[in-house]
């Protein structure tokens, strides 16, 4: 049963109003074009001032979800931008923690948007503690859902503009006591083998490890515009299209790039051990063990051969090895 003094110091927040926090820098076409690239987002309408002053935007626009990214504080913690206020908006978890629920894990993020980002605005936030729920007990431990929801709005001398909000929910919990482990026996138990990790399967992945199985590298092709693509993926990268089948590989390939693992030593993997990034003929990659060649034997654009090997008698996998001469 929650504190009854904890209920009220915590419900005597709900409702608080934080203030501004300020972005460093005005909406801007280095930082979306930065943002694309790691996020792999190929939108003209993001990088091409040509093709977005000819479309329905009339101009370039900021990738909707990058409205959290403006405002954040940078490499140092805690560092924003000039004018931002020192109030700490979490500081209703500091209360909490106080009466013994000293951990927090994050739940769900929700973003909504009003309308597409400029280049040359200029963005804030404020926070708003929105709720603090009845104690939970979950299978984590017994505490409170926590709801803050951080408003954006754009700057202009007429009046600020909002454009969108962020919701974020945490729990902050006291955990669970984990159940005492049984006594050891006098009994000697066998030591267990360790087995190589299974692949997770999905629907969009299945044929690729049943094709494994019977021996096939299958890659999977659009069949609108017979683009490759690996990993598999539900949709085509380059016409959009989710109607797909498969090709089987040659199984010649070469070396695009490889690491090798020395450390840590996790059974029951060979060490030290060489993995590629293979390049196959078709023109694909995957990330593959590499065998029969050591570190001094290994170059970059070697030509490799795909063989099949099964391990634990059940898990058969897409190896390469050199090629013959």
């Amino acid at each position: 049963m929650a504190d009854a003094q904890l209920l009220t110091e915590v419900r005597a927040l709900v409702g608080r109003e934080y203030g501004r926090v300020y972005a460093w820098d005005e909406i801007n076409a280095p930082m979306i074009r930065q943002w694309c690239e790691i996020m792999g987002v190929h939108n003209p309408l993001y990088t091409d001032a040509a093709v977005a002053a000819n479309s329905a935007q009339d101009g370039l626009v900021a990738p909707p979800a990058m409205l959290q990214v403006w405002c954040m504080e940078g490499f140092h913690l805690n560092n924003y931008a000039p004018g931002s206020t020192t109030e700490n908006p979490y500081e209703v978890l500091k209360v909490i923690e106080a009466y013994g629920y000293p951990s927090v894990v994050a739940v769900n993020s929700e973003l909504s948007f009003e309308r597409n980002l400029r280049p040359g605005e200029k963005l804030y936030y404020t926070t708003r503690l929105e709720s603090v729920g009845d104690e939970k007990t979950t299978g984590l431990g017994t505490g409170f859902f926590v709801t803050l929801v951080m408003r954006y709005f754009v700057e202009h001398k007429s009046g600020d503009e909002a454009v969108g909000q962020l919701l974020f929910r945490v729990f902050k919990f006291r955990p669970a006591t984990a159940p005492a482990a049984p006594a050891p026996t006098l009994t000697e138990q066998p030591t267990p083998v360790a087995t190589r990790p299974k692949p997770g399967m999905s629907d969009d992945t299945r044929f690729f490890w049943e094709g494994c199985d019977a021996g096939k590298l299958l890659i999977q092709r659009c069949t609108q515009c017979h683009t490759l693509r690996h990993p598999p993926a539900p949709v085509c990268i380059e016409c959009h299209s989710f109607d797909w089948d498969s090709v089987q590989a040659s199984g010649r390939a070469s070396l695009y790039s490889f690491v090798i693992m020395h450390y840590p030593q996790v059974a029951p993997f060979d060490h030290p051990n060489p993995i590629g990034l293979i390049e196959l003929a078709e023109g694909v990659r995957l990330v593959a063990g590499l065998t029969g060649v050591t570190r001094d034997e290994l170059h970059i654009g070697q030509a490799l051969q795909l063989h099949f090997q099964t391990f634990d008698g059940e898990l058969t996998l897409p190896m390469f090895r050199p090629a013959a001469e």
